[in-house]
Formats: C-alpha cells, sequence, structure tokens
C-alpha cells in the first residue's frame, strides 16, 4: 500500500501575530504514544485502556467515569460551580496500520511512515490530536471537564448516546477535531452551535482564526441531545485527515492549545445557548428535499454495494445533507431496500 507524499508540497505555513508556546520545548512524546495505536472506530478498547491509565498516572484530583456500555470516558478534574469542557473522539478512519508503524518528526511536520513497505500510514490525528490537546489541558488547568467519545467517525455513535447530565454544569464545549490552522466552526448545516456572545469574548480574530461553517462531529450530535451552552469546533493541526497521507503541522498544533487555553482562562462565565436552525430557512421544507434526493442516491448506491449500512451512508453524506440525521438514513435505507426487493422479484399483492 505505498503512497506518494512530498513534505515539501504539503506544508503549511502560517502567518499570525500572536505569540504561541515554542515547538522546540514541546515533548511530544504523548502525540506520538496516541498516534501508535490503532483505533479504528468499534475497536478503541486500547486507547481507551491507555488514556484512563495515562490519567489515573499523571493528572492528580481527576475522577474518570467509564461508560462500559458505550466506551466514552468522562473526566472531571476540581470541584466548581461551573467547568469549561472539551470533548475528542478517540477512533480514526484508516484500516492500515502495520506493526512496524514509526512516527517521523521534522522541525515542523510528524507523519506515519512503513519501513518494511516504505510506505505511508494515515496518523489517527483526527482526532489524537484533540485528544492530546484534551490532556494537555487536564494538566495545566486546576477546574475543567473533558468527555471522550467513540466511534465519531461513523454516525458519531457515542455523542449520540451521551450521558448528558455530565454537561448540566459546563460554561462552553470546545471540540479540537478540525482540519487545518484557521477554522472556529460556529455552524454546522443548518443549526447555529455557539451564541454570537461567546465568539465576541473568544476573540478568534487575534489568534488567526475565523469564524465559518462545518460538517458533522461530536459537538453537533450534543446540540442535537439538547445541549444548551455554546459549543466549537477548532483547527487543530492536522490534514489530508482519512487517508495514508495525513499529517500533523506542529506550529499548527501549538497555535490551536493557544487559544484553547486562551479561552478557558479567561472565559469564566456561562454561554448559554438553545440548539436552534438558523434563521431564514424553511426547514420542513429542506427536509422533504433533502429526503428526496437522498433516497435516489441510497438506492444507487445499494444497488452498487448492498453491504452499506446507514451509518455509512450517513458518514458519506451527512456535510451536504446536514438535515438528515442517522434515524433518517435508516429509514430511507429500509424504504430503498424493500423498493429494490420488489423492483427484482415483482410486486406482491
Amino acid at each position: 500500500m505505498a503512497s506518494s507524499f512530498n513534505l515539501s508540497s504539503n506544508k503549511i505555513k502560517i502567518k499570525f501575530n500572536n505569540k504561541t508556546k515554542n515547538v522546540k520545548n514541546m515533548d511530544f512524546k504523548l502525540l506520538k504514544q496516541l498516534y501508535k495505536i490503532h483505533s479504528k472506530s468499534g475497536y478503541e478498547g486500547k486507547i481507551i485502556s491507555f488514556v484512563c491509565k495515562w490519567i489515573n498516572k499523571n493528572i492528580q484530583g481527576a475522577r474518570i467515569e467509564l461508560d462500559w456500555n458505550t466506551g466514552n470516558i468522562y473526566i472531571t478534574k476540581g470541584t466548581s460551580n461551573t467547568y469549561p469542557c472539551m470533548v475528542a473522539h478517540l477512533d480514526q478512519v484508516q484500516k492500515y496500520h502495520p506493526t512496524d508503524f514509526t512516527v517521523i518528526e521534522t522541525k515542523d511536520l510528524l507523519f506515519g511512515f512503513s519501513p518494511k513497505d516504505r510506505s505511508f500510514c494515515g496518523l489517527g490525528a483526527d482526532d489524537k490530536n484533540g485528544v492530546w490537546l484534551c490532556l494537555q489541558c487536564l494538566q495545566k488547568f486546576d477546574f475543567i471537564k473533558v468527555a471522550f467519545f467513540v466511534s465519531e467517525e461513523v454516525g458519531c455513535i457515542g455523542s449520540s448516546k451521551a450521558n448528558m447530565e455530565f454537561f448540566n454544569d459546563c460554561r462552553f464545549v470546545i471540540q479540537p477535531d478540525r482540519r487545518g490552522n484557521t477554522d472556529v466552526i460556529t455552524q454546522i448545516g443548518f443549526m447555529d452551535i455557539c451564541s454570537d456572545d461567546f465568539i465576541k469574548d473568544i476573540t478568534p480574530e487575534k489568534f488567526g482564526y475565523k469564524p465559518t461553517e462545518g460538517m458533522m462531529t461530536d459537538v453537533e450530535q450534543l446540540k442535537e441531545n439538547g445541549l444548551n451552552v455554546s459549543c466549537i469546533n477548532i483547527s487543530c493541526g492536522y490534514y489530508e485527515p482519512h487517508t495514508d497521507n495525513e499529517f500533523t503541522d506542529k506550529n499548527d498544533l501549538m497555535k490551536c492549545l493557544n487559544f484553547i487555553e486562551h479561552i478557558i482562562t479567561h472565559c469564566k462565565k456561562v454561554y448559554p445557548h438553545e440548539p436552534g436552525m438558523m434563521k431564514g430557512y424553511d426547514c420542513q421544507l429542506v427536509w422533504w428535499e433533502q429526503y428526496e434526493e437522498m433516497y435516489e442516491l441510497v438506492k444507487e448506491a445499494l444497488i452498487s454495494d448492498p453491504t452499506l449500512t446507514p451509518a455509512d451512508l450517513h458518514s458519506f453524506y451527512h456535510d451536504e445533507y446536514p438535515l438528515l440525521g442517522l434515524d433518517d438514513f435508516a429509514m430511507i435505507c429500509d424504504d430503498a431496500m424493500a423498493e429494490l426487493y420488489y423492483e427484482g422479484n415483482g410486486d406482491v399483492a
């Protein structure tokens, strides 16, 4: 499984005025350990064990709650009336992870490589960069909550079953799960996920970030679950996610850490936000249009590959059809499979 990868052409250079932590003084040993753990969706056991053991050993005063039914991990550090909160997902897309998987570190980049196969390997930086950032903040701050979710990449399965009571005393929720180095996701599909007050107070422009639209991830699912505080998803320095050519720019990762630490340090109040659709859309009409279009696409997809599941199709299409949830895809698949059956076997009166 050889891959071509030109470091010079993929190196992303950034320019921003705010002073960040010095990459030279940062030890990325923990991040490399996370990369070496293969955590394909549905097989997150090793990374769950690693994260829990690492927190027990390194974070004094952290209380860990492991949901044995889902694999989700909830951590609370310190005792406070309200907490800043971060979330990340533990799974990755890449299936290729050879036994000689090695993390190569250059001055600016981290990437995976197999010496035996002489091929590049995906790091799972989507979202192990987010996991690492959460662990860094757990070490730094006296009062903080963190949640790690399983199976985000196959339809936000973990966060769809989240313990929502955990978030009752949170001020806001930050998820570092976005490629690149400039995006603060404040809207997903037709849904706003944070308040204007929160966007104003975090001053993203001072850190080289700007508000923009994004795609499905755990904070969106939490809003759909009824979370009533502001959420954002932030670029955290990975590039070419879901591929064997995935890499991390260390400067961009540190830029993200600097921004998150600023938010946690300066945003001390609760930022309420009720989940709802953006103004200006007839959401019911748009939902039916998306449903009808998706029905035809699903029929074609199932003809080509009958093994596709609703979670597969939801993962493929949710960015383009944001009003359709996993339950909608399940219903579409059932109806499409029934129609294909009768087309192949003739109507039965």
